[in-house]
């Protein structure tokens, strides 16, 4: 079975290494053709070279081809894999830093919120010119399965304007299932569950057990796990107040939703500083760019360890069992981000949701659903407003419409009044510029505005919720954190 991936984004080393382990554990492609490709040409090249050492570890004779151009990598691919952070750290830094300057305080920043929205601008238009060449030179039909966020905002632009039928894929529904089967002491392969909602705002509706219904015994025990209890307070909150446990992480679900990262001097009955993911200010920017610092420092030190061995059918990304389903004929069901179509009921048809489909080698089966319970719809409808305007608004370059849906993002209406959301969302614009095509002429009008009437920003900062960044010595130190990156214990 012969047929080509490419990879754009390649440069995420560590990950981009975990999915191509999952894709080369299914034995029948064993011979198929693998193309990456990068702007930035030294991380590219340390993808090529652990990832080209495990296949030949592993006595595949796949050789990947390596490029910078995009069109090179796309020709004749049946599958394109997108992995992509335009802008890099350095612009992500802008996302997080410049709303914290304003009391806008995110965990992440990288689905809604102040900063989740401006990822979205950057990204839509860069995602367009991909699908250009993927329909330029891609197989016929030729499908993206994408990965870079803001996920559905990217997810909903390919499929309206890109003429790419693009499916989304994220890792949090998984994740989500193995803390509930933790915290109820039941093996995760015994429980059988369905997640329904939006990217990162899913609601768990349907676990059970051997026949029993489970949903009432979630809350009980997260509440007496002596881990989730202190890590999970929002989650746990929100679920206990609207009756699903969401599938996100505590820091991910506090940026979503107005009530928990208001107040800066409150943020910290909330969050957990045991993990970034558990809530930490500007966490997931510190955790990157540790993580960053590492991988060009230490590099080498990858390539003293053992090579991955590709067991046969251990793969953990949908990604890998989308593509057997589809080639070999395996049946799999799996949470994907596609477009509503009336498949839950009260949410828009035009919008990307995320719950259970289907894959045979007759393709992607969306059943229906029906609804989702009303306050979880309501929820997710708030965000899904914001979704629209920011992924219209990066389309067109609409900085009116970009503004409007910074106001109605939940947690920045919260903390933000109306001049400080306009002012704030020109520094962000005039600070990431190089990378917003579609707003040139806004951009030189956001440089006057801020010239003319700048208002001093009011943020508070809070040192017991932001921690600085390790420096490479001190990971170093750090044997756990070293693990965390090698994530060599995973596979081997």
């Amino acid at each position: 079975m012969s047929f080509k991936i490419a990879v754009i984004g390649a440069g995420s080393v560590g990950f981009t290494r975990e999915i191509m382990y999952d894709v080369l554990s299914i034995p029948e492609f064993a011979d198929i053709k693998i193309a990456f490709t990068d702007t930035n040409e030294t991380n590219l090249d340390m993808a090529y070279k652990i990832v080209q050492r495990d296949i030949k570890h592993n006595g595949l004779k796949i050789e990947i081809q390596v490029t910078t151009n995009r069109q090179e990598a796309f020709k004749d691919a049946k599958y394109i894999f997108n992995f992509v952070r335009i802008g890099g750290l350095e612009m992500y830094e802008h996302d997080i830093d410049i709303p914290m300057k304003y009391g806008l305080d995110q965990c992440v920043g990288d689905t809604i919120c102040a900063g989740g929205i401006m990822y979205g601008q950057r990204g839509v238009p860069a995602i367009l010119e991909f699908c250009k060449d993927i329909k330029s030179v891609a197989a016929p039909g030729c499908i993206m399965f994408n990965y870079a966020n803001p996920n559905s905002i990217i997810t909903w632009a390919c499929n309206k304007y890109g003429g790419v039928q693009t499916v989304g894929l994220c890792h949090g529904v998984q994740n989500g299932h193995i803390m509930i089967c933790e915290a109820l002491g039941i093996p995760p392969e015994d429980v059988d569950y369905s997640c329904v909602g939006i990217n990162h705002q899913t609601w768990y509706t349907q676990v059970e057990h051997k026949g029993e219904n489970l949903l009432s015994k979630i809350l009980p025990a997260l509440q007496a796990h002596h881990e989730f209890s202190e890590d999970e307070k929002v989650r746990i909150d929100v679920m206990k107040r609207f009756g699903y446990l969401s599938t996100e992480s505590n820091g991910h679900l506090s940026e979503y939703v107005p009530w928990y990262r208001k107040n800066p001097s409150k943020i910290v009955d909330w969050i957990s500083m045991a993990k970034w993911i558990h809530g930490e200010s500007g966490g997931y920017l510190r955790h990157c760019t540790e993580r960053n610092n590492w991988y060009e420092t230490d590099f080498p030190m990858w390539l003293e360890q053992p090579p991955w061995v590709y067991k046969p059918h251990n793969a953990v990304e949908h990604v890998a069992h989308i593509i057997e389903g589809l080639e070999v004929g395996t049946y799999y069901r799996g949470h994907f981000n596609v477009i509503n179509n009336g498949a839950i009921k009260n949410l828009p048809d035009d919008a990307v949701v995320e719950l259970p489909c289907f894959v045979s080698r007759l393709g992607i089966d969306v059943p229906i659903y029906g609804e989702l319970p009303l306050g979880c719809a309501a929820i997710c409808n708030q965000s899904i407003s914001v979704q629209r305007m920011a992924m219209e608004a990066a389309v067109h370059g609409d900085v009116g419409l970009l503004k409007q849906a910074m106001m109605l993002d939940p947690l920045t209406g919260a903390v933000l009044y109306p001049d400080e959301i306009w002012q704030m969302t020109d520094e962000m614009l005039v600070a990431t510029a190089n990378y917003l095509p579609q707003y040139k002429d806004a951009i030189k009008q956001a440089k006057k505005n801020l010239a003319a009437n700048y208002i001093e920003p009011h943020g508070v900062q809070s040192g017991k919720t932001r921690k600085k960044v390790k420096s490479v010595d001190e990971i170093r130190a750090d044997t756990d954190g070293q693990r965390t990156y090698f994530k060599a214990a995973h596979h081997n």
